[in-house]
């Protein structure tokens, strides 16, 4: 009865603060600590201390990418491929939101593509719905699939305090990458024809038949191309990539980091992959500093750098909330897992899949799943198996790229339907988790 109860303190403090965004989650569970220590006389839990080190130096990179120009060169590509091939938008759009999510490592960077996107789709009179709502979804995909994410930082953080050091960023890329690619293409080749044909949509007829509303659905969007752009904003994306191709590296390659003895005497055994991505993010932040001569203090005032701030805020909060729960009931909660994951491997994915849901944040997700799964000795390999269900915030259409991807079509064409879940994402989202989370279970076992 204890237990229920508790859980039921979970659940309210997640469902509650999830209501408030992220740092209205970090808040909310406070209050279950305290009632957890005081009320129910748990031990506290711990923090996740260098989970959340490394994701302040992943954001603190990214931040300084985005205000050195950096992200806007990206973006300026990626609406050149995408204008360079009008007719396959449905099939090229996501592919590019995807992609530009693993090069940065948040899919805030997709409300700069929704406009584009659109321009393209609404002017080859191909259904704005199609390219748009699988973009949305491709965008968060990609999340688990970037080496500068919080996400895939967050499930090393918490390997390398399991006590599963063998498994580099580089292993769980080698999984994430192919599985949500895949999972991504699945989707995008389903919405190829989804809907019906501008022409033979009667609500969308209906719409243009208004002079003011079809100059309104066909006006121009504001675009990169042709914009000169200062060297700067190059040398910014260079240097950022080089980061990366770093961090790759050293993980593939660990008899390249330094090793040093955890006891005076002892094997020396090499710093953690945790430490050197948070070495290599803070270099690299340096280095753009210093080469476009751009002004630090404005790094705090760009989207991704809150964005990021708030989910690091996130993750201190849920994870220790969640760790104080889990832990002073882990003897029955790995009894359970233990004999439930092994008998139904999927239920992990089912597990993970709601709990993003209901934190609407796949790092939130992680914090709080990852760690229990660990200590009830769930295989690692079957985590990266489906990590592709770390996304599934899409399944209610409330996170912020899927409402904004709404705005942004000013067709109408993609939107929340009658019952609420029959809205544009549902199966573009499910289609892409699913195959996703079946095509990284087949790498997982063959490579790992």
């Amino acid at each position: 009865m204890e237990m229920l109860l508790g859980f039921i303190v979970l659940l309210a403090c997640l469902i509650i603060g999830v209501q408030h965004g992220g740092i209205g989650l970090a808040a909310v569970s406070g209050v279950g600590l305290v009632i957890f220590t005081f009320v129910f006389g748990y031990k506290p839990g711990n923090p996740p201390i260098g989970v959340m080190l490394t994701i302040l130096a992943v954001v603190t990179c990214a931040g300084f990418l985005q205000t050195s120009g950096g992200l806007t060169v990206m973006l300026k590509y990626a609406e050149r491929f995408l204008r360079s091939n009008p007719k396959r938008i449905t099939l090229f759009a996501p592919m590019t939101t995807w992609f530009l999510t693993v090069l940065c490592g948040t899919g805030h960077v997709v409300y700069t593509m929704f406009p584009i996107i659109y321009d393209i789709a609404i002017h080859e009179n191909i259904r704005p719905e199609r390219p748009m709502a699988v973009s949305s979804v491709a965008s968060q995909m990609g999340i688990c699939a970037s080496p500068v994410s919080v996400a895939v930082v967050s499930i090393v953080g918490f390997f390398v305090a399991a006590g599963y050091d063998q498994y580099s960023v580089a292993q769980v890329l080698m999984i994430s990458i192919p599985a949500t690619f895949c999972g991504v293409v699945c989707a995008a080749i389903w919405s190829l024809h989804r809907g019906k044909e501008l022409s033979d949509d009667p609500k969308f007829q209906a719409l243009i038949s208004d002079p003011e509303q079809k100059k309104y659905v066909y006006g121009e969007n504001e675009s990169l191309m042709g914009k000169d752009l200062p060297k700067t904003y190059y040398y910014a994306m260079f240097i950022f990539f080089i980061g990366i191709i770093c961090v790759a590296t050293l993980g593939n390659f660990p008899d390249l980091l330094p090793a040093f003895p955890k006891k005076p005497g002892g094997p020396a055994k090499p710093i953690s992959m945790t430490v050197v991505i948070q070495m290599i993010m803070l270099l690299v932040s340096a280095v753009i500093l210093f080469v476009t001569k751009m002004r630090a203090k404005d790094v705090g005032n760009g989207s991704v750098f809150k964005a990021g701030m708030v989910a690091l805020v996130s993750v201190y909060g849920v994870a220790w909330m969640a760790d104080t729960f889990f832990s002073n009931h882990m003897s029955v909660l790995k009894t359970f897992l233990s004999t439930t994951v092994a008998a139904y491997p999927w239920t992990y994915a089912l597990v993970a899949f709601l709990t993003s849901k209901l934190v609407n944040s796949q790092a939130a997700g992680i914090a709080i799943v990852v760690p229990l799964a660990l200590n009830a000795g769930v295989d690692p390999v079957l985590i990266m198996s489906f990590i592709s269900a770390c996304y599934g915030y899409f399944f209610l259409p409330t996170y912020p790229s899927d409402l904004a991807c709404i705005g942004f079509d000013r067709s109408g064409t993609t939107l929340i339907g009658k019952y609420v879940l029959n809205h544009s994402f549902m199966i573009p989202g499910l289609i892409g988790v699913i195959s996703g989370c079946c095509v990284g279970y087949v790498l997982a076992h063959i490579l790992l």
